[in-house]
């Protein structure tokens, strides 16, 4: 157990520091001047160097880099070009907005998809398979956009039931936060319980096939508990891997639904710092973003240890 996460711990450095280099490197290729978006009209010369000096853009790529990673290791992502503000606390305030609607989207996500996924295979080949399978189909096929725009005619605008859109924070009113994220993050774990039933169902076909479910039955334990406890025990670590890498999926992809929903979270901090060319802003987003996404990789691994015995020893 020590060595196989201790191997895992050991890749996360180099990672990130690869994941420092290309997202220095890939926002070098985006077009335009930051320092002429920065000058606004006025496109003086001196104005212009001046404002190239204050943000290192007058320096070599390879100094650039290493005067930003150097900060950051410091605890300093940069100052916001744009909005003057410290990178940290934009990220700071703006992280907590996600992570809650990714949070909410993937409950959402799991109590519907891996219990349809369960039914579709436990139910192989019957009416309720069919029903899964369609229900998963559709949900792969709609666009997050088209399904929030019809959330909000519907659940909004002709029944009033929920809010259309903006953002309510937990520690402000948390039935008000809940009532505004509870649509986005339907539309976000719309797609993901799609998926998760799929792989579900994949893996419970796999291992209610095994030796060890036949054997669990023919000791005559109930089904349900054959189901539960010997089959979904072992499906799940595919599952497992699916829901570390889509989590982290669902907190750097939820730049439309929050756009169609106005919620103020990294989606749209993300999408202003890059029209705006506010370097400073992109590179702690997205490296904060990688950062997250690889821990969550490292839980699921820890997550294995319990559910896999095998790696206990190892």
């Amino acid at each position: 157990m020590k060595s196989h996460l201790g191997a895992r711990i050991a890749q996360i450095i180099p990672t990130i520091f690869l994941v420092s280099i290309m997202v220095f490197c890939l926002q070098q290729l985006m077009p335009g001047d930051p320092a002429l978006v920065l000058a606004g009209e006025e496109r003086d010369p001196a104005v212009l160097a001046q404002i190239r000096q204050e943000l290192w853009l007058d320096r070599p790529l390879v100094i650039q880099y290493f005067h930003w990673i150097g900060n950051v290791l410091q605890g300093d992502l940069g100052f916001s070009w744009r909005i003057r503000q410290p990178v940290l606390q934009l990220v700071a305030t703006k992280l907590p907005v996600t992570m809650q609607l990714a949070a909410m989207a993937f409950v959402i996500s799991v109590s519907i998809g891996v219990p349809m996924g369960i039914l579709s295979a436990v139910k192989k080949n019957t009416f309720w398979d069919y029903v899964a399978n369609g229900i998963g189909l559709a949900g792969l096929s709609t666009p997050n956009f088209w399904l929030g725009i019809m959330l909000i005619l519907v659940v909004s605008v002709q029944l009033g039931w929920l809010p259309p859109s903006g953002y309510v924070p937990l520690t402000e009113d948390w039935r008000q936060s809940l009532a505004t994220t509870i649509m986005p993050a339907f539309v976000l774990g719309n797609a993901l319980a799609a998926v998760l039933m799929r792989h579900t169902r994949s893996a419970m076909l796999t291992a209610l096939e095994q030796d060890y479910v036949r054997t669990a039955r023919a000791k005559g334990l109930v089904e349900y508990k054959v189901v539960l406890r010997h089959a979904l025990r072992n499906a799940l670590v595919p599952v497992v891997t699916l829901g570390a890498l889509e989590l982290g999926t669902l907190l750097s992809g939820a730049v439309l639904t929050e756009q169609v929903f106005s919620i103020p979270g990294f989606g749209k901090l993300i999408v202003d710092a890059v029209f705006n060319r506010d370097y400073p802003v992109v590179q702690g987003v997205v490296l904060v973003t990688a950062t997250v996404y690889i821990g969550l990789n490292l839980l699921a691994d820890i997550i294995y240890v319990f559910l896999n015995p095998r790696l206990r020893t190892s």
